[in-house]
């Protein structure tokens, strides 16, 4: 076998090496370049292939035309994969070219993302900018909102000033009451500004209406009520109704004035009647000092019991203050005359002071007796407390917390 032959066998099995696909390949090639042509089989046999088209001896007649289709056709498949050649390499160089224009394309989108970069940038900063002057806006407003209630309180403050003391010299108290409450409730908003000089001069003028307010309504209450006075009034003063209202707004020493005096100047005709030299001040006649007082109360609820407002509870500080001074006057006039007390005596006082605390103790319910004029006047070791007014009663005038009446000093009790 020549050399020539050699490499074509050699050649021969090379190509047929590189033709041998795997069947993964070989189905890919089939289903996108779909043939029925026997060239195309993946099993293609060239000896059955030429036993097909000679299948007799005397097909070899026309032998020279199928050479000649074969080799057209193999010229024209070597012009194809010429062509195919070729356009791969405009293909490549289609390719740098498209490469070329995707990189331009790439450099100027970067440059289109600089530039909304920067003007986000600048949005934001704008943003910045007006959020900065809509909160200077609002921080404006809420300041001019609050000089507006500023002025209007200053504006309200002084009107109300000027009023109250006019009012004050006319004796308008019932409208006093009303006004002077609300100058106390706008002079408060005003206590951050005390340092300003007209604040300062409007809050002292206050406080002089007021100071001068309680010293008119004593001087009032002293005048319908002297103290030495052998007769009362006949019946109870609007201007006084009008005053204790006022008192409720003052200092709370005014209102425990009015009632110290009104109750002394009450009771004093009871100091008289029943002095220690006088006969119905003994034991035998104890009936008619609580007959006396029961009489005082009727007579209070039918003149006063509109004068004095419902929760400052007179009636029963009266019988309060009662109970203190007949506890102390008859202690004083037993101790005087102990020789004279008998078993019999004493238990018919005992058993009319019971009389009287059972009555007491259904009529009121003992919620003055924390701050009652005469508690001063308690005994050191008081007995064993018997006082009605330590059991609360419901529908009584005042109320009093269990709380409070279990931590409450004992009660200076009833008379006995």
């Amino acid at each position: 076998m020549s050399a020539m032959e050699d490499e074509e066998l050699e050649f021969a099995d090379d190509l047929e090496a590189i033709l041998h696909l795997t069947p993964e390949v070989q189905l890919a090639i089939e289903q996108v370049f779909p043939s029925q042509g026997p060239l195309d089989r993946a099993d293609f046999n060239a000896v059955e292939y030429i036993n097909t088209l000679f299948p007799t001896e005397q097909s070899l007649a026309n032998i020279d035309d199928v050479v000649n289709k074969i080799r057209l056709k193999i010229r024209r498949l070597d012009d194809n994969i010429r062509t195919v050649v070729r356009g791969q390499t405009n293909v490549g160089q289609d390719g740098r070219q498209a490469l070329e224009e995707a990189q331009k394309s790439i450099q100027q989108l970067f440059g289109k993302i600089k530039d909304i970069k920067d003007k986000a940038e600048k949005s934001e900063q704008m943003v910045k900018e007006i959020t900065r002057d809509i909160k200077q806006l609002d921080h404006a407003k809420r300041h001019l909102t609050t000089s507006i209630t500023t002025l209007n309180h200053l504006h309200m403050l002084a009107g109300g000033v000027d009023s109250l003391e006019a009012m004050t010299r006319r004796r308008q108290y019932g409208e006093v009451a009303n006004l002077l409450q609300g100058v106390v409730n706008v002079l408060e908003h005003f206590h951050k500004y005390m340092s300003i000089p007209q604040i300062r001069q409007l809050s002292e003028r206050v406080k002089a209406a007021q100071s001068e307010l309680g010293t008119q309504i004593l001087a009032d209450f002293e005048e319908a009520f002297p103290a030495q006075g052998s007769k009362r009034p006949g019946g109870p003063s609007n201007v006084l109704r009008d005053a204790c209202l006022v008192a409720n707004v003052l200092d709370p020493r005014i209102k425990q004035e009015i009632m110290k005096k009104f109750i002394r100047q009450h009771l004093s005709e009871y100091l008289l009647l029943f002095q220690e030299n006088q006969d119905v001040a003994w034991l035998d006649r104890i009936d008619r000092r609580y007959a006396w007082i029961k009489r005082q109360l009727v007579d209070y609820e039918e003149k006063y019991g509109r004068m004095f407002p419902a929760e400052w509870c007179m009636t029963e500080r009266i019988a309060v203050e009662f109970c203190h001074i007949t506890r102390a006057e008859l202690s004083r006039i037993m101790r005087t005359r102990v020789r004279e007390i008998e078993v019999k005596l004493l238990l018919f006082a005992i058993q009319r002071t019971t009389n009287f605390e059972g009555l007491l103790a259904k009529r009121f319910s003992g919620c003055t007796l924390s701050d009652g004029p005469g508690q001063k006047q308690q005994v050191d070791t008081p007995l064993e407390p018997t006082n009605p007014f330590l059991e609360d009663e419901p529908g009584d005038d005042c109320s009093l917390e269990k709380e409070e009446e279990l931590d409450r000093p004992k009660k200076p009790k009833a008379p006995r």
